[in-house]
């Protein structure tokens, strides 16, 4: 029955599928190969670059005949094979099969004889004629006139210095082979070393050159740049390309001082620290990587000490010279300066650069005086206060860095005291010296004439306070030990005068009358005080001797009179 030209098309399409799946039939052998056959049965996804002629290539094979019989492996020998490509130093299949691979790639050659050994063979190896079937995997590619192949992974923000020859690096580092095997890596500690000297490959002392403590490079090593013909131990083989990540944590010279970086320094700076002072400051601790060692924030209190006494490391007794109250400044040490090759406790490697950021909160000299500004003194200012003169003032205490301590002003009245009469610190009482009413001042009290070391209830210990002072009003004072002066001569007749009513004793009633009498007439005046009645009551109870509640004539005696006869006693 004749099929339909469609039907016809159908089947010969359901031929050429079986053909395709079962492959051509039978037509005997093709005959021997023209050329090396090359199966690249894994190709690597990355390929930086090639194997061309006259490359130096690295690999492992296996070598069978057709029949799988084995007649060769490199990884029978434990070794791999390293020469040159194209150039004739391998079988001519061989030089051909491996030109164009990468890194990682495996091919499967298959040689003809005449691409092999031919007719002659290899005796007792190959026989003649043998078409040779190779597994290779390729290694390790480079040239002589190979660089050293830099590329950043990462690089901080800020980098004010670079590594040059003879610096001391401390980095961290993965290594392996081209194809990725590891030998070796810094295993959690950094290696530390010098730069430049000869204590590294050439290729890493190359490769370490201009980085940032901080950034991060992969280093591809030529082997002449590396451990070349001879490779290192068990780990690293002849001819062997070498790729480094590294991780560089810090670095610096023998020969460097200390970097000194001025982040904020006030617009006002009347003096700067020196030698001697007691400095006050907060800061934080780093390592160059970034790894906070120590902190004073962290503890809530500042740091205190002397500077360029060798109470702290040298690194920062010079980096602390010069500072202004209120500054913020980063210093970095060198190790040399700082804690050495031995490092300190488990926070801060041997060899290892220190960052300080600082904020200096005051400091003081053990000789300052209280410094007095002046900013209002009224016109015709003539009489001033002194020491004993009761005084009512308000103020505002503050640190230095404004942190505010205390205020009169959140009271309902000035503040009152005796001038020295040590009801108030030192360097307050000298502070309100020699002013006048509606006088204002600013004071700034070194510590040692303030609340000292241990500081007070909410100052702290070796505090500079600056206080804001205004002087409202003044009382003239009597002299320490008195509570009562005359304006001029005392009465002759004291006695009697006090005596009212004249029946030979004096009781508080009569001392007080008369004693207010004289104050009020401006012949003699009182302790200032708050409460005149208090004071007048110290008078007469320190008059009535027996203390039988009046006063004989045997018993009042002026205060300069008792005064004179402890002199004469005392003589």
């Amino acid at each position: 029955m004749a099929m339909a030209p469609g039907g016809r098309r159908c089947l010969l399409l359901l031929l050429l599928l079986l053909l395709s799946v079962l492959g051509p039939p039978a037509l005997g052998d093709p005959g021997p190969l023209e050329d090396v056959v090359i199966d690249r049965y894994y190709i690597p996804k990355i390929c930086l670059r090639e194997a061309q002629m006259g490359d130096f290539i690295r690999y492992h094979y296996n070598g069978t005949f057709k029949d799988g019989k084995k007649f060769d492996s490199s990884y029978d020998r434990g070794a791999t094979v390293a020469g040159v490509v194209g150039v004739g130093r391998l079988i001519t299949g061989m030089d051909r099969g491996l030109q164009g691979m990468c890194v990682n790639e495996r091919r499967h050659l298959i040689v003809p004889p005449h691409l092999g050994y031919g007719s002659i063979g290899v005796a007792g190896l190959i026989p003649p004629d043998a078409t040779l079937y190779f597994d290779v995997v390729m290694l390790d590619i480079w040239n002589k006139n190979d660089k050293l192949q830099i590329t950043t992974l990462s690089k901080p923000e800020r980098c004010n210095r670079t590594v040059e020859n003879s610096d001391f690096v401390r980095y961290h580092y993965n290594g392996t082979l081209l194809d990725g095997t590891p030998f070796d890596s810094s295993k959690g500690s950094t290696y530390d070393t010098y730069v430049g000297t000869g204590w590294l490959i050439k290729g890493m002392d190359q490769g370490l050159l201009g980085m940032c403590a901080g950034e991060k490079r992969s280093i591809i090593i030529p082997p002449f740049l590396a451990y070349g013909e001879k490779g290192y131990g068990t780990v690293i083989p002849p001819q062997a390309s070498l790729v480094f990540s590294v991780l560089l944590v810090d670095f610096h010279n023998p020969k460097d001082g200390v970097f000194l970086e001025h982040l904020e320094v006030p617009e006002s700076c009347t003096r700067r620290a020196v030698t001697g002072d007691f400095v006050r400051y907060h800061y934080n601790g780093t390592l160059m990587d970034g790894t906070l060692f120590d902190s004073s924030y962290s503890r809530n209190q500042t740091y205190n000490t002397y500077i360029g006494k060798g109470y702290i490391i040298p690194g920062m007794d010079q980096g602390l010279q010069g500072v202004c109250m209120g500054e913020h400044r980063r210093v970095v040490i060198p190790p040399h300066l700082a804690y050495g090759e031995n490092g300190a406790g488990d926070k801060i490697p041997g060899s290892a650069v220190l960052i300080f950021d600082v904020h200096i909160i005051d400091f003081h000299n053990p000789e300052d005086p209280v410094e007095i500004q002046t900013v209002f003194r009224p016109e015709g200012c003539n009489v001033t206060t002194r020491n004993r003169d009761f005084v009512r003032y308000h103020y505002n205490c503050s640190l230095l860095d404004g942190t505010r301590l205390f205020s009169s002003h959140d009271y309902e009245k000035p503040q009152e005291v005796t001038l020295g009469a040590n009801k108030v610190i030192e360097g307050l009482n000298s502070g309100l010296l020699d002013m006048c009413a509606g006088e204002r001042r600013v004071l700034i009290v070194p510590p040692h004439l303030g609340h000292g070391e241990s500081g007070a209830r909410g100052v702290p210990g070796s505090a500079v306070l600056r206080f804001e002072v205004e002087l409202i009003s003044m009382e003239e004072g009597v002299p320490e030990g008195y509570l009562f002066i005359w304006h001029g001569d005392p009465p002759a007749n004291l006695y009697e005068q006090m005596d009212l009513n004249k029946d030979g004793g004096i009781p508080a009633e009569e001392f007080s009358t008369f004693i207010k009498t004289q104050v009020a007439e401006g012949k003699g005046r009182l302790m200032p005080s708050s409460d005149p009645e208090k004071v007048i009551a110290d008078m007469f109870r320190n008059q009535d001797r027996n203390q039988d509640g009046k006063i004989t004539p045997d018993e009042l005696k002026l205060k300069s009179d008792e005064d004179q006869e402890k002199i004469h006693e005392e003589l």
